[in-house]
């Protein structure tokens, strides 16, 4: 599978042998600050069996980012969600908190954004919560402006958006 590339980071499938990183990443409460709650070990095996079979189905999913010398970073891509009912295409991105505020968001999303467009594309979003100013701000740095309020689960997100 092709997977997006830059010049510091790396972008592969995820796969069990991740599980480790994962579970500390996403069950970091900074990490997870604007989800429900950070996940669990058995939510972050979850997380990466959901993964795989986003590959399988639609060719990519949030691949696994790393530094071009093999450190983990967090994960990036590009998954459907359902926003105010109707499917959209999606770049998501999670980094370890000790390599926040290093670009590497940013440059991992806009990574994704190009090969969103290499896919044929023709809109992005990025759904976040309105008082994670740190992940509009990675929004905005790859083009994509505050569109509409979207409610999941009884919980108001904004959604991010930009024709490709």
């Amino acid at each position: 599978m092709n997977t997006p590339e830059t010049g510091r980071l790396r972008f592969r499938e995820m796969d069990d042998s991740d599980l480790d990183n994962i579970a500390a990443m996403l069950g970091d409460p900074e990490v997870m600050a604007f989800y429900p709650s950070p996940k669990t070990r058995a939510q972050a095996q979850d997380w990466i069996d959901w993964n795989k079979r986003n590959y399988v189905e639609h060719g990519f999913g949030l691949w696994l980012v790393e530094t071009t010398d093999g450190e983990f970073v967090g994960d990036c891509g590009l998954t459907w969600q359902e926003v105010n009912g109707t499917l959209a295409l999606e770049v998501g991105y999670h980094v370890r908190v000790d390599l926040q505020g290093r670009g590497y968001a940013s440059e991992a999303a806009a990574a994704c954004r190009e090969f969103a467009r290499g896919l044929g594309a023709s809109h992005l979003v990025a759904i976040i919560d309105p008082a994670n100013i740190a992940s509009q701000r990675v929004a905005e740095k790859i083009g994509l402006s505050f569109e509409l309020t979207a409610t999941d689960g009884g919980r108001h997100r904004s959604v991010f958006g930009a024709d490709l």
